[in-house]
């Protein structure tokens, strides 16, 4: 039965460990930037998410997916699903510590948690989709 599971749902368990080491190292990068350099916190969730997008995509495309072809394409793909994901994270940032006076740090968590499931659907869906195979 676990095993049925893990195999129905493969994709997303493994998206769920890359993504908490690519998040891991965002989160991680953007606390030396804003905690420990005093960088804003916006420029910092920049440079942060970029480290993470990079780290995931050669993670997810090696192991998860396990799409080799196209992949200047795919990764141009992959960084505009990044990209507005960190868009999405600055305005979520911006929001609970400039408006509600939220942490930087808990704050970054609560734009990683949302931000990550959206990407996993469109990273599943455009980024990483073969033609014929369902997933």
């Amino acid at each position: 039965m676990i095993a049925k599971l893990f195999r129905r749902f493969r994709h997303l368990v493994l998206y769920g460990i890359i993504g908490s080491c690519s998040s891991g190292l965002d989160f991680c990068v953007y606390t030396l930037l804003v905690r420990v350099l005093g960088i804003h916190y916006l420029l910092a969730n920049c440079v942060s998410v970029l480290a993470g997008i990079v780290t995931s995509f050669t993670l997810n495309r090696s192991f998860n997916f396990k799409v080799k072809d196209h992949a200047k394409r795919r990764f141009a793909i992959f960084l505009t699903v990044g990209l507005c994901g960190m868009l999405l994270s600055n305005l979520i940032l911006y929001i609970l510590i400039d408006v509600l006076g939220v942490n930087e740090l808990f704050s970054k968590l609560m734009s990683i948690a949302f931000v990550v499931f959206l990407q996993f659907l469109a990273n599943k869906y455009i980024t990483f989709r073969v033609k014929g195979r369902t997933n």
